[in-house]
């Protein structure tokens, strides 16, 4: 197993992309902390992790935690490294999504969503790269997404700004880490079919009105995104560093 003897954090990994990707890890034999804000559904995470194969992989749990409460993710990191060790994979996946238009987009929406998104990756950075530089070793995966490459449309404004944020982090968090051992890199989805963005209000046609113009013409999937991650934490991956790995069907 490719990870065995490492340990993982993953946030948002309740549903959607950050579920997909925990139980990738997991199924590579990484001990698991899942984290996300929803606690149910971070331990039902842990639980589907704790079944693969038959029950006979590493560790996992589930941590609720508000990646945007330092505290909070202080707590998680102590958690962590209690209960599994020093993690040396971190996968921020914690997201929020809703579409407002700009002239109606609120500055307590705005703060929100740089909240989670960007403030919440760098505290969950903070909280866990000085113990990976440590070890000398690490991989770190931020998820962005292709609204902060390209602005992502009407009513997006403040989620777009929030995920360009998280790719000038990861690209200068790649910098300072390097010597460490330690590669940081972002995947930028395009549309991926999840309970976020299903939830997020998006306009009625907007799945049709993507599938026609994507060259692949059909929406991403969770695993989709899974499977770039698991390239960006492999071992194989460590002369890639503060790059975008775009998954998007061909979006343009």
């Amino acid at each position: 197993m490719e990870h065995a003897g490492r340990v993982a954090v993953v946030t948002g990994g309740g549903s959607g992309i950050g579920r997909a990707i925990a139980l990738r890890l997991a199924g590579a034999g990484a001990a698991l902390a899942v984290l996300d804000c929803n606690g149910e559904t971070a331990e039902e995470t842990a639980a589907a992790a704790r079944q693969l194969n038959g029950g006979s992989r590493a560790p996992a749990i589930g941590i609720a935690v508000d990646v945007s409460d330092a505290a909070a993710v202080t707590a998680a990191g102590r958690r962590v490294r209690a209960e599994l060790g020093t993690a040396t994979i971190l996968v921020n996946s914690a997201g929020i999504a809703s579409f407002d238009p700009f002239p109606s987009l609120t500055e307590a929406a705005f703060d929100r969503m740089i909240a989670v998104h960007l403030k919440g990756t760098f505290l969950v950075c903070r909280e866990f790269l000085p113990a990976m530089a440590e070890t000398r070793w690490g991989r770190v995966v931020n998820v962005s997404s292709t609204a902060g490459l390209n602005g992502g449309g009407p009513g997006l404004a403040h989620y777009a700004a929030a995920k360009a944020g998280v790719i000038g982090l990861t690209k200068s968090l790649a910098q300072e880490f390097g010597p460490a051992g330690i590669t940081v890199n972002a995947i930028a989805p395009g549309l991926v079919d999840t309970p976020l963005i299903r939830g997020a209000g998006a306009p009625a046609n907007l799945y049709d009105e993507v599938v026609r113009r994507l060259p692949v013409r059909r929406i991403g999937q969770p695993q989709d995104i899974a499977a770039a991650c698991a390239y960006l934490v492999s071992p194989e991956a460590g002369f890639c560093t503060g790059q975008v790995l775009s998954p998007n069907g061909g979006t343009i």
